[in-house]
């Protein structure tokens, strides 16, 4: 890995596809959070919604799928993100024998405060059903094929992480 590029994954000043991001909350098992992410006109990806506790439910997500990253070469990701002051969860999947396996790194935001975060890749560990799979296979970073983001802080209420772009790095890139 030498002088390896960042490679960007999503930038949304130049790609605007909403419509390839999906919300999965709390409701598929009876809950009552709601989520959604969109392009606003100032070209950032707004991931906001509702968190209710209620009904035994408490995570709202969104993901979109990837043609099989390979990120093998690289350390982690790095995202330009301004949140509300809450936690998020980075989430990756690999396909497809861990499709059911996702795999989640936290990260804490600032409220209002744009900034740089980076998600080694050894900091993302497994979850099934929202429970950590200590046993499960490292992530498979040559087959990538899904990214999202998801809350679950046990905050009720509204949240709101704005980002700006997602990109893979490599600690001795430029």
């Amino acid at each position: 890995m030498t002088n390896q590029q960042p490679r960007p994954l999503f930038d949304f000043s130049t790609t605007a596809e909403e419509d390839d991001w999906q919300s999965t909350d709390d409701v598929v098992m009876g809950g009552v959070s709601s989520s959604t992410l969109q392009i606003q006109p100032e070209r950032i990806a707004v991931f906001e919604g509702d968190l209710s506790l209620e009904r035994g439910g408490g995570f709202a997500s969104v993901h979109t799928e990837l043609p099989r990253a390979d990120l093998s070469a690289y350390d982690g990701l790095e995202m330009r993100v301004r949140g509300d002051g809450r936690r998020y969860r980075a989430r990756l999947r690999a396909a497809p024998e861990s499709a059911s396996v996702t795999y989640h790194a936290t990260f804490e935001t600032d409220p209002g405060v744009w900034k740089s975060i980076r998600l080694p890749f050894a900091s993302f560990k497994a979850r099934f059903r929202g429970r950590w799979v200590p046993d499960a296979p490292p992530l498979d970073l040559e087959r990538i094929t899904s990214f999202g983001w998801l809350v679950a802080d046990k905050q009720a209420g509204h949240f709101r992480l704005e980002v700006d772009w997602v990109r893979a790095y490599a600690e001795d890139g430029p």
